[in-house]
């Protein structure tokens, strides 16, 4: 009798151990595993919408100046926008409104090329471009009209806010000897500067890369003596 009972002693106690351990490998298997961490760190950047938004804004610039819209100038650019005109001067939002507001800047044709959008961010970008005047034209406060036809090199910083695009910084120069295929003999002034349609800004690049942007001409006040016939 000892001997049978101290059996079904060892036997309860070893079902006791099994079941224990049967237990403790059905809690181990429905803890689940550490889910990966997918987070790069990396934001996700829609390269390709942002340059498709940038150039359109930059090959409105021809019309804006064109049909004198003064409200796409007042939307595209910030209100802080810096512009650096072809003749070294500073522009600002409210020089170019006026500008194209009143029709100073004009031009048989302005033409927007070589545009490249480089992508910094979600939120930043640049694009640079050529834009190039033919029979352009800046009339000054005083009346007087100056020649500034030809070609200019410029680059534009956009920077995404509320949700919309819009342009912070822009800067042209003229080009010395202008690229093949352009308008034959452009005359560029190196006093004049590109009025807004030549800059990336609204005056000086054709759309916005076209149009004159603020940035492209050369403000009324800082101009130098009229190149072209008064």
């Amino acid at each position: 009798m000892k001997r049978k009972g101290f059996s079904a002693g060892l036997l309860l106690v070893f079902s006791l151990l099994l079941l224990s351990a049967c237990q403790q490998a059905a809690k181990d298997t429905n803890v689940s595993a550490p889910a990966p961490n997918t987070n790069s760190g990396r934001e996700t950047v829609d390269t390709a919408a942002i340059e498709t938004a940038l150039v359109r804004i930059e090959n409105d610039w021809p019309r804006v100046i064109k049909e004198k819209d003064a409200a796409a100038v007042r939307r595209v650019e910030a209100d802080d926008v810096v512009v650096v005109y072809p003749d070294g001067s500073l522009g600002d939002k409210a020089q170019d409104v006026k500008d194209i507001e009143s029709g100073a800047l004009s031009a048989d044709s302005i033409e927007v090329a070589d545009l490249k959008v480089n992508v910094v961010s979600n939120d930043a970008a640049f694009v640079s471009g050529r834009n190039i005047l033919k029979n352009g034209r800046y009339k000054t406060p005083d009346g007087k009209s100056i020649d500034i036809s030809g070609q200019y090199r410029f680059v534009d910083s956009f920077a995404k806010r509320s949700g919309e695009w819009q342009l912070v910084a822009g800067a042209s120069v003229p080009i010395r000897q202008p690229v093949a295929a352009a308008s034959p003999s452009p005359k560029v002034s190196p006093a004049a500067k590109a009025s807004p349609a030549m800059n990336a800004s609204p005056a000086t690049k054709a759309s916005p890369a076209m149009n004159a942007s603020p940035a492209a001409k050369a403000s009324p006040t800082k101009k130098p003596s009229p190149v072209g016939t008064p």
